[in-house]
């Protein structure tokens, strides 16, 4: 059997499920597969290029503008990293749409683990298919079907109904959800036949919410976390190999989880540090911090052509990503699959 491959994990952007409404709407996910050696020599060339006197190097140092050249440095074709680190990327909002539309397929709604909360979406395969192409005509013709007020309450709507955990003085109940889409499924238009199918699964949704509320522990149905960790050991395991990760501490992974994420295959080990101790996961979590950024600004119409080109060979190809123009210049296969 094959020695196990080691690769090191961070993120930037996690803020649970809550996916609306918070601090970023970017999720990025860095694996490294680099010696503890040149992952300490990046850092320290990170700081003579860039100096900081803080203990842990961050993206936020080399993401000002005076220290363009060594974030330029770092991702381009003479830096360290490049061909050592993947990036998977999500676009919350997206993430939100895919997991409505996917509970429109009995499968997903009925599925337990890693399928039930990182579902594909393809062209090919039947429901996949369907399923696909109505996430992606949700996500892109909603705002002007609904308006962006009714596209935000619904957004938020169902964020809070697919979470385990939700903030004190959230009340949205299923019935307050389903009256909002009552009123959208009028609106006609591809975004309209997505919220009349919707309407008619409203059992199928109050059974969902239901079963999450009974057992949260199991997977996070809306954290990108999960499925960003299923595509590292799919890019890095291909041919086979099993994948060893070494992973900053993240409370949604926890020792059920972690054994649950074992099964799925691919995946040797999984163990969590303080990233302070390991010039890997620091590495991990610049790329990420700074992956996140130019995706965000990108997906917002204010994308630094030259970064994002720097960008897009890092990133994984089946990010879960449904902005069209974003995704073709970070470099998504939107006729393939979606995320999986």
């Amino acid at each position: 059997m094959r020695a196990p491959l080691d690769i090191a994990c961070d993120e930037s952007g996690a803020e649970g499920e809550k996916l609306i409404g918070g601090n970023t709407d970017v999720f990025a996910h860095a694996s490294v597969v680099m010696d503890r050696d040149s992952a300490a020599a990046c850092i320290q060339e990170l700081r003579e290029r860039a100096p900081s006197p803080v203990t842990e190097y961050k993206a936020g140092h080399i993401l000002r503008e005076k220290h363009r050249a060594a974030l330029r440095w770092l991702l381009g074709p003479d830096g360290p990293v490049l061909g050592n680190v993947h990036v998977h990327l999500t676009d919350k909002t997206f993430l939100v749409v895919g997991k409505v539309v996917g509970l429109l397929a009995e499968d997903h709604a009925q599925g337990e683990g890693p399928r039930q909360n990182s579902p594909a979406l393809s062209r090919e395969g039947g429901q996949d298919a369907g399923a696909w192409a109505m996430a992606v005509a949700l996500y892109r013709e909603g705002p002007a079907a609904f308006g962006p007020g009714r596209w935000a309450a619904f957004l938020d709507s169902f964020n809070y109904l697919l979470r385990a955990k939700n903030g004190q003085g959230v009340t949205t109940s299923v019935d307050d959800a389903f009256r909002l889409v009552d009123d959208l499924r009028a609106a006609g238009g591809p975004a309209g036949e997505v919220m009349e199918l919707l309407w008619r699964a409203r059992a199928r949704v109050g059974a969902f919410r239901e079963r999450l509320l009974a057992d949260p522990h199991v997977f996070p149905a809306l954290d990108p976390l999960i499925p960003a960790i299923v595509r590292a050991v799919a890019y890095w395991g291909r041919g086979g190999r099993p994948v060893f990760i070494v992973h900053d501490r993240q409370t949604t992974l926890t020792d059920q989880r972690i054994a649950l994420l074992l099964e799925t295959g691919g995946m040797a080990g999984l163990r969590l540090v303080e990233s302070r101790l390991d010039a890997r996961v620091q590495v991990a979590d610049v790329v990420a911090g700074v992956a996140r950024k130019i995706a965000s600004d990108e997906l917002n119409g204010r994308g630094d052509a030259r970064l994002t080109a720097l960008l897009r060979p890092y990133v994984d190809a089946y990010s879960i990503w449904g902005d069209e123009r974003s995704g073709a210049l970070l470099g998504q296969r939107p006729d393939e699959v979606m995320y999986r």
